[in-house]
């Protein structure tokens, strides 16, 4: 099979923008940086990365007759709002777990943000206390469970739509958006940079791109605070997908890496480099990342790039997977 077998359910502008970070660029004093923005990728609630990845599970759902999208993530999950989303569109309930993985002192955690999005959206949010961790729950069992005993056919959608079949793919179709926009750019991007947690973001750019067969690094800043398990996921998913589209070849271990050193100790919590790599990005190019993902990326970015680990002459594609509403729960952490 090829990527072009699976269907798709059209739900995003078209090509996600790229544009040239200069003033970052010129700031840091080495390799030239461009942005690659998921976070305005999509008519539906802000986007995101995830909506790219939900372009492939909504055909299945919808041809296995589900009525009902259940999913689960933490109290402020980016990928809940996107199934809110994707669910309105089509028509579709959705039911959403929404636990709590972040220990994070904000009073207005539960009711701003992403999740109050996801309530302007019409979907059924259910808050429960557990701790952080993207394998399948007795929370998310006991929501599909309900679903079925009220009549209804649920479509069961893991944490960051990743450990499913189908997850890589929309990100495999990635790969192949930035060839096509690297050409009319005149540009290579030799190193791509991304934050990795539920892990098929980063998992479907590497079976993508190496079906291109060029010098190019997927470089994944860990952003949960468990690297090994991380790297883990990452790993099966970039298999997994790299089979489905038919690659024809095993990914080598070189092709698969995953970062340490900004997720801080605990997943969700922003640290000092945090903090800086919001307000650089934010003061220097007008441009906000949040405090979970994006801006723990671009804490990686920026000392990648600073500490010469990404030569000087690279031209580097920082992906923007989303993350914004995010802010308005962490109110406290700009002073």
């Amino acid at each position: 099979m090829s990527l072009d077998d699976f269907d798709r359910y059209p739900l995003l502008f078209g090509p996600s923008p790229v544009h040239p970070l200069g003033r970052l660029s010129d700031h840091l004093g080495g390799a030239r940086i461009w942005a690659k923005r998921e976070d305005c990728n999509s008519p539906l609630a802000h986007g995101g990365n995830k909506t790219r990845k939900l372009e492939y599970l909504l055909p299945d759902a919808l041809a296995s007759g589900a009525d009902t999208l259940v999913s689960i993530g933490g109290v402020q999950s980016n990928h809940t709002r996107q199934v809110a989303a994707v669910a309105a569109r089509a028509g579709l309930r959705a039911v959403l777990v929404q636990e709590s993985w972040v220990d994070w002192p904000d009073p207005v955690n539960d009711k701003v943000g992403n999740i109050q999005l996801s309530r302007i959206m019409g979907a059924d949010v259910r808050l429960v206390r557990a701790d952080f961790g993207i394998g399948f729950k007795d929370s998310w069992q006991q929501a599909l469970d309900d679903v079925r005993a009220a009549g209804g056919t649920p479509y069961a959608i893991p944490a960051g739509a990743s450990d499913h079949p189908l997850g890589g793919l929309g990100f495999a179709r990635w790969a192949e958006e930035v060839r096509v926009q690297e050409e009319e750019l005149g540009v290579f991007f030799d190193t791509i940079v991304v934050c990795s947690v539920t892990g098929s973001t980063q998992a479907g750019m590497i079976a993508g791109f190496a079906g291109q067969d060029r010098p190019r690094r997927v470089l994944g800043i860990d952003a949960s605070a468990r690297l090994a398990a991380t790297r883990a996921q990452v790993e099966k998913i970039a298999r997994d997908t790299a089979r489905r589209v038919g690659l024809g070849r095993e990914l080598r271990d070189d092709e698969i890496t995953v970062l340490d050193g900004w997720a801080g100790e605990r997943y969700g919590i922003p640290v000092r480099s945090t903090l800086d790599a919001i307000l650089l990005a934010g003061r220097l190019e007008g441009m906000i990342v949040d405090p979970v993902y994006e801006g723990k990326s671009m804490a990686g970015l920026i000392d990648l790039v600073g500490g010469g680990d990404i030569p000087k002459d690279s031209e580097v594609l920082y992906v923007h997977l989303g993350g914004q509403p995010a802010l308005n729960a962490y109110s406290g952490i700009v002073p």
